[in-house]
């Protein structure tokens, strides 16, 4: 995850003119103009906002395709909205630009595989529209140095990258484990893996998720092992603007479809006989077939059945990107289902 947090620290040195009107700009910031929903819709896209580059979350394929857990999700926004998934930009964006990109209305919607905070909730005038993927900072070592526990990392030097909340974790860990890690930034994930293989430092940081993404894409995957401590909660989000809740309500109900219909037993591949044959009332109101929660939020009353149909359920997501049958072979943990003992929970559709 690319934590970047806009400190609003050094504020006091900007004059009080201008952060009245930053602040003014930046909670409300489609006050005066046309919502989110309706310019996307105007426009014909969705401009999603994305990491360049870390498998599981966001990444190419060989053929140029954007793939990954937080692509599914601006695909199934891109569904609910247009009943086409395909209709979404992709802007692969930096730790450091990614909020301000939102913040400035160059991208409708952020999944950067972009942990929730208060700072980015309170100061940063962002929501965290849906939780697509709880994870915690992890660290990865080579398995030749013959680590066991992050509490040995006393005098080891850390490859973090610029923007993020990494090097704060870990200062916090270090002071609280009275240990000594010095820390070597970088402004992007591959500039840190190559000082990482280049024995520039020793660890490398990120949420078990990007960790996991990561870890497949070096040479020798198997010579490199993430340590089982997990030193913050991360809790991945879909950012929005606050200022426009009815975008955000979509995103955050778009989330909750996908993972109400794995609950309620629906998929890609069974939701047209589910569809037809169906009977549980919560599934024939998920899928259209009574009443139009669609148009409670702008949308078709066919919105999540095309999110289901063209992108699947949560679980199919997370199979495809960090399950069993992908590379990264990452356990649900806190993704599975509430009464699998995870945390991806909905709200009843009612």
């Amino acid at each position: 995850m690319r934590h970047a947090d806009f400190s609003i620290l050094s504020l006091p040195r900007i004059i009080a003119g201008v952060l009245v009107a930053s602040t003014i700009m930046l909670f409300a910031p489609h006050a005066n103009a046309q919502t989110t929903l309706a310019a996307i819709k105007q426009r014909g896209s969705l401009l999603c906002g994305v990491d360049p580059g870390v498998p599981g979350f966001s990444f190419q394929d060989a053929n140029g395709k954007y793939q990954g857990l937080d692509i599914d999700l601006c695909r199934a926004v891109a569904a609910a909205i247009f009943g086409d998934a395909n209709k979404v930009d992709y802007r692969p964006l930096t730790a450091k630009a990614r909020f301000a990109a939102l913040q400035s209305g160059e991208i409708d919607l952020l999944v950067r595989d972009s942990g929730f905070n208060f700072t980015r909730n309170t100061q940063l005038g962002l929501e965290g529209a849906a939780i697509n993927f709880y994870a915690g900072l992890a660290f990865l070592v080579k398995k030749s140095l013959g680590v066991k526990s992050a509490k040995e990392f006393n005098g080891a030097t850390l490859c973090s990258i610029q923007g993020s909340t990494i090097e704060t974790n870990t200062a916090d860990y270090a002071r609280a484990n009275k240990i000594k890690i010095n820390t070597v930034s970088f402004e992007t994930s591959d500039e840190a893996q190559k000082a990482y293989l280049a024995g520039r430092c020793d660890i490398m940081c990120d949420d078990n998720g990007s960790l996991a993404g990561i870890r497949s894409q070096l040479p020798n995957p198997d010579e490199h092992v993430i340590l089982p401590e997990r030193i913050s909660r991360e809790p991945n989000a879909a950012f929005t603007r606050q200022g426009d809740e009815k975008f955000t309500i979509l995103v955050k109900w778009t989330h909750y479809a996908m993972v109400a219909a794995e609950d309620l037993g629906v998929s890609s591949a069974n939701v047209d006989e589910m569809r037809a044959k169906g009977t549980d009332p919560e599934m024939k109101r998920l899928l259209g077939v009574e009443d139009d929660f669609g148009a409670m939020i702008g949308l078709d009353k066919s919105w999540a059945y095309n999110v289901i149909k063209q992108v699947g359920n949560y679980g199919e997501s997370y199979e495809r990107h960090f399950g069993m049958s992908s590379p990264l072979k990452l356990p649900r943990g806190l993704n599975a289902l509430w009464r699998e003992g995870g945390l991806q929970y909905a709200p009843p559709f009612r």
